[in-house]
């Protein structure tokens, strides 16, 4: 561990300050619909290119 890392608990003010110190907010997720949206496209399109070659 580094040397120079002051430890929160070593005094009140110091503690108090982490302590109250506010949770950085998780960036908003992605949305999943365009990639399912692909998705569904890509497995249709070769559902169709199966059966035109099993027909053929």
């Amino acid at each position: 561990m580094a040397e120079n890392y002051t430890d929160p608990s070593g005094n009140t003010e110091a503690f108090r300050a982490f302590a109250n110190t506010p949770e950085a907010e998780a960036p908003a997720a992605a949305s999943r619909v365009p990639l399912l949206a692909g998705a569904a496209v890509v497995v249709v399109v070769l559902v169709a290119v199966v059966a035109w070659l099993a027909l053929s």
